[in-house]
């Protein structure tokens, strides 16, 4: 479920080519503070998906809720 959520959020990316030095910025609307910036299209991909899987654990490490994607919603319980 985790890997359909992150893709489903993926396919939601939106990326353009920065004027300035021809390099892409990718960014995920609805997703506060998740975007990347690289050389080629395909290096800004992957470090979308790393910045997306570290803003993930940092919001379950806080408690904090995840938007739904496609229809899937993360939650998490905490552990005793």
């Amino acid at each position: 479920m985790l890997i359909e959520y992150i893709d489903g959020a993926l396919r939601q990316a939106r990326y353009e080519i920065l004027k300035d030095d021809a390099s892409y910025y990718g960014e995920i609307p609805g997703f506060q503070g998740v975007y990347a910036n690289a050389a080629t299209l395909e290096a800004c991909r992957d470090e979308l998906r790393e910045v997306l899987e570290e803003w993930i654990l940092f919001r379950v490490s806080r408690n904090l809720s995840l938007p739904s994607v496609d229809g899937v919603e993360l939650t998490f319980k905490p552990v005793s």
